[in-house]
């Protein structure tokens, strides 16, 4: 079986969730974003933005568990599987507030590979802010850049898609495959 691993990625609130729920719905095996995990987890600590107290140890939780997500993902027994962000996103963010990660951080982007990587531009009109997502539109379009350039870096090519309805979002991604 030729596993296709695909990526949904995009700064925040480019609709990523919204899209892998909807591809989730109709059916496809899909893996949810984990860093809200990690941040309500935090939360619950009484930290109320890890990744601004502790870049790296947030991180290092991300990285963690999108290995894990990958690993899963190829042992599904089915042909495609989407993932809402990618082990690159670790480290565009690390490039967008500046710090520094160890090199395991790249060797995991090396080793762990994706199929196809489908890239949600930023979108003012549907942009929210919430709970788990600090950054303003503003901040999102900058992060958008570093997701770009770092998964540039890595060799992939990034489909653009279309600012329109779910349906038709999922239509154009899926026929892309």
């Amino acid at each position: 079986m030729n596993k296709n691993i695909i990526l949904i990625i995009g700064g925040p609130g480019s609709g990523k969730t919204t899209l892998i729920d909807y591809l989730s719905n109709q059916g496809h095996v899909c893996y949810p974003e984990i860093s809200r995990e990690v941040t309500l987890e935090a939360q619950k600590k009484g930290i109320d933005q890890l990744f601004l107290k502790n870049p790296l140890l947030f991180s290092e939780l991300l990285l963690e568990g999108r290995i894990k997500q990958h690993q899963k993902a190829c042992e599904e027994m089915v042909d495609v599987v989407f993932i809402d962000r990618g082990i690159p996103d670790v480290l565009a963010y690390m490039h967008y507030i500046g710090d520094q990660y160890p090199e395991s951080f790249d060797l995991a982007c090396k080793k762990h590979t994706y199929s196809k990587i489908f890239l949600l531009p930023p979108w003012e009109t549907i942009y929210q802010s919430d709970e788990a997502r600090y950054e303003n539109f503003e901040q999102a379009n900058t992060i958008h850049s570093h997701l770009v350039e770092t998964y540039n870096k890595y060799g992939y090519n990034l489909i653009e898609v279309p600012k329109d309805t779910v349906a038709n979002r999922a239509d154009f991604i899926l026929n892309q495959l």
